[in-house]
């Protein structure tokens, strides 16, 4: 077997980078919804609906948790770390963002405050994700684990 036959024979692996990208589709969808025009940087940016944290995250937990058993070590782990990534997103990464908001809007305000190259550029806004945002993700990530559970045939 080569190796790209092996890295798409690996069903923990596959589900959690589809489900980053299925995440990261769709808050590129939404984001040209609401703002009426595709902003690129969405594809790859953090922050916004879905939390392709968690998407991400619960997929591999969800595939650990099918693949190995809910049992497993490699499933204790994979959830630790799903829960702890979510927590993150939710809390101090979250906070950066709304702190970015303020910062940059003083910066607006007063431009002129301002002298040293750190602030030549806008600070980034999305970072975190709002609770709603993270439980959508989860559930993407869900979804699309036991989805691709029954194209590697753990399921009937």
């Amino acid at each position: 077997m080569t190796f790209q036959e092996q890295l798409l024979d690996n069903y923990l692996l596959i589900s959690a980078l589809l489900s980053w990208f299925v995440a990261q589709v769709c808050k590129t969808a939404i984001d040209a919804y609401f703002n009426k025009g595709i902003n690129w940087e969405r594809m790859t940016g953090s922050g916004g609906m879905p939390s392709s944290h968690s998407s991400t995250v619960v997929a591999l937990a969800t595939a650990a948790g099918i693949s190995y058993g809910v049992d497993s070590a490699i499933f204790a782990v994979a959830l630790v770390f799903a829960v702890v990534v979510m927590y993150d997103a939710t809390g101090v990464r979250r906070e950066t963002g709304k702190q970015a908001v303020i910062l940059n809007r003083l910066l607006l305000d007063n431009p002129f405050a301002w002298t040293g190259k750190e602030f030549e550029k806008k600070l980034k806004e999305y970072v975190g994700h709002s609770p709603l945002q993270v439980l959508m993700g989860a559930i993407l990530g869900l979804a699309i684990a036991v989805g691709m559970g029954y194209v590697y045939g753990y399921f009937g």
